[in-house]
């Protein structure tokens, strides 16, 4: 069950997949499938709490998120803009009311951010419904049990590895709720290991970070239209997903 398939692969894709599986990670959908899945892929949608942070919580103590995880989404974002002509929908799916989560949000240029989702299947049908787009779609990254609805829609679903977890992490492989586990915890940029993969998976990793590097036209006309973009900010009430009006 957590064979790792890489003897199945090309010497390139197995290399590549090498890099990942050293560090603990797990392809319970074969790569191949993986990459076959990702080029139908039209948005991405991260869980907060325990993704880019520890999840940790106290009086007046913020969450935080690390910069490695900002540039590996938005490296990820530029290379599926690059790959079909337009942005992917991205959102943040949180269970409490963030503010740092709003601020990355904002700060990335992130469509969509859901706070106080207590049922996180709503934000994806949103998600859906607003952007025009099927659940299969949906690349997810996520954490804990309150995520896995979420997660059973998507098209893809990556498991932030947690030690303390392991049965959440065989419950969800054996029952097909994700795709691949980190080799990373989500105090190790777990984030960015998922967005390296994904470029890479893809066969982009390489000139999507040249292009960066050169700042050249595709890079500013991709960084244009990021930035054109405005966060919406999105609560749960009696069941159904509203737009939270100071954030309009």
């Amino acid at each position: 069950m957590d064979k790792n398939p890489a003897h199945e692969l090309d010497k390139d894709t197995e290399a590549l997949c090498g890099h990942f599986t050293a560090a603990g990670a797990v392809f319970v959908t074969p790569a191949t499938e993986l990459a076959a899945k990702l080029a139908d892929i039209r948005a991405l949608v991260f869980d907060w709490d325990g993704v880019f942070n520890a999840g940790l919580k106290g009086h007046d103590l913020p969450n935080t998120f690390s910069e490695a995880d900002s540039m590996g989404t938005n490296m990820l974002r530029y290379g599926l803009w690059r790959k079909a002509g337009r942005l992917p929908s991205s959102a943040l799916v949180s269970g409490e009311d963030n503010p740092s989560a709003i601020q990355f949000a904002k700060r990335e240029h992130f469509h969509n951010v859901y706070i106080g989702i207590s049922d996180k299947r709503l934000a994806l049908r949103h998600i859906c419904s607003t952007h025009e787009i099927e659940p299969r779609q949906i690349a997810c990254v996520f954490d804990d049990i309150n995520d896995l609805g979420m997660a059973a829609m998507c098209g893809i679903r990556c498991l932030v590895h947690r030690p303390a977890s392991p049965l959440l992490r065989q419950y969800a492989i054996t029952q097909n709720l994700c795709d691949y586990t980190t080799g990373n915890d989500s105090s190790h940029y777990a984030v960015r290991e998922v967005c390296e993969l994904f470029l890479g998976l893809l066969g982009m990793f390489d000139s999507v970070v040249a292009s960066r590097i050169a700042y050249d036209d595709s890079y500013r006309e991709f960084l244009a239209q990021r930035q054109a973009e405005t966060t919406r900010v999105f609560i749960q009430q009696a069941g159904e997903i509203a737009q939270r009006e100071h954030d309009e």
